[in-house]
């Protein structure tokens, strides 16, 4: 539905230039492909962010069911790591091998 709207959009926009403006045609073409990189872009964007939030939840998930996450090659588990929720990381227990360093969720697999 999105790309349908993007699409009416733009044929709007180069409908509205071609009636309403005394500009040449390339300068139209050039206008309009302007718009749809940004278009394009913003599509590209949306989707970047819906891939990293599912990324995100998977490894919120995995680790609620105590499944096996590795981050930059060390096992995170229950026993050595708390999860920040807020801040997507997970932390190092005090007293465990890996007191206070840090692992972002887009680290882990």
């Amino acid at each position: 539905m999105g790309y349908i709207l993007g699409l009416l959009v733009v044929i709007l926009f180069f409908a509205a230039m071609h009636y309403f403006t005394e500009l040449k045609a390339s300068q139209k073409v050039g206008a309009t492909l302007f718009f749809v990189l940004i278009i394009a872009g913003a599509f590209y964007y949306n989707h970047y962010q819906n891939t990293q939030r599912k990324h995100i939840i998977d490894i919120t998930l995995k680790f609620e069911q105590k499944k096996k996450i590795v981050c930059d090659g060390i096992t995170i588990d229950h026993n050595n790591f708390t999860e920040s929720v807020g801040t997507y990381t997970f932390i190092g227990k005090e007293g465990s091998p890996y007191a206070g360093r840090m692992f972002s969720f887009e680290q882990c697999q």
